[in-house]
């Protein structure tokens, strides 16, 4: 009897463990039945470092917007040419003309001497007759600023002596209004636009090289980067005539530097070797004397405005030329214009 009420109560147990199974698999059925399957469960979207950002708290993706540089206006180009007038030049050089923004001409003072000098690679120089000297007429560059030159007009100043004085010549183009004479002190132009001085027939023209025009005043003032000889010993038989016969006056000259820039250096009391030494001190290797004596030395800038271009002088104190250089001129006379 034992026996069969032990087994009998094994029974029991397993049947009340089963039923509690399948009551377990009952409800958890009808919980899965009862769910709606048209709303599947909703999982977040991935992040994104660099796309979107999910916001906690909403079903919306917040997408992050790379901003876009705004792009700056171009700079407007600088002006073709630029010609200023410091208010105050010292013994540094001043840049005063600039073409299409690259200095191109600079101003000094030193020993004496108003000095300008020109880069030949962005500047030309033009030789002029004057209606005088050479007659008005024949001429590409007369006694005037020309035309096609007033727009680029960059710098001016006076000539050599009178073509009727000793140890002269002058030709321009295909007009000679005074034969060239071997060993004078010669400005040479090419026809590629760039300038050279130095002795005719002894060291200018450079061979292979057309020459277009050609100024020559008595010989050289400064050669080889020295002062002539007579610079300081030799005064009116070598240097010209002054008004008084006094040796310090009005000067002017011009000389190239050996890397191929024009310097012109006037002052008002100037003696021969006073000139050479001021040519010297701004770079000069060869140089010519120009004219002489107040009323014929002169040096212009002309800054551009909407109605052409003002002359300003560059040599304190000097008498000036009549018409700047923008009129009509008896005397030859030079220009520099941008290229």
């Amino acid at each position: 009897m034992r026996a069969s009420t032990g087994v009998y109560a094994i029974r029991r147990v397993g049947l009340l463990a089963l039923l509690g199974l399948l009551i377990a698999v009952g409800v958890y059925a009808s919980s899965s039945l009862g769910r709606d399957r048209s709303s599947p469960v909703q999982t977040p979207p991935p992040r994104s470092a660099h796309r979107a950002a999910y916001e906690p708290g909403t079903h919306e993706i917040a997408h992050s917007v790379t901003p876009t540089p705004t792009a700056r206006p171009a700079a407007p180009p600088p002006p073709r040419l630029l010609v200023s007038t410091p208010t105050h030049l010292g013994s540094g050089w001043s840049v005063v003309a600039a073409v299409h923004g690259a200095p191109a001409a600079w101003a000094a003072e030193r020993r004496g001497a108003s000095l300008m000098r020109f880069d030949q690679t962005l500047l030309r120089l033009d030789l002029h007759a004057g209606s005088s000297d050479g007659g008005a007429g024949g001429w590409r560059y007369g006694d005037r600023v020309s035309a096609s030159e007033v727009h680029s007009l960059v710098a001016g100043f006076n000539g050599g002596f009178k073509l009727t004085y000793r140890d002269v010549g002058f030709l321009a183009g295909h007009h000679i209004a005074v034969p060239l004479k071997s060993g004078l002190a010669s400005i040479v132009t090419y026809t590629d636009g760039t300038s050279d001085i130095g002795a005719w027939r002894a060291g200018v023209p450079s061979a292979g090289q057309t020459v277009y025009s050609v100024l020559q005043n008595q010989h050289l003032l400064v050669d080889r980067g020295r002062p002539a000889t007579g610079a300081a010993s030799c005064g009116q038989a070598c240097w010209g005539e002054t008004l008084g016969s006094v040796t310090s006056t009005a000067r002017s000259g011009l000389g190239v530097t050996t890397g191929g820039q024009l310097v012109w250096a006037a002052g008002e009391h100037l003696s021969p070797a006073g000139l050479a030494d001021a040519l010297i001190a701004a770079g000069a290797v060869r140089a010519i004397e120009l004219d002489i004596n107040p009323y014929w030395v002169a040096g212009y800038l002309y800054p551009h405005h909407p109605s052409g271009p003002l002359a300003v002088g560059v040599l304190p104190g000097q008498h000036g030329i009549a018409g700047e250089l923008l009129e009509a001129n008896a005397r030859d006379f030079l220009t520099i214009v941008a290229r």
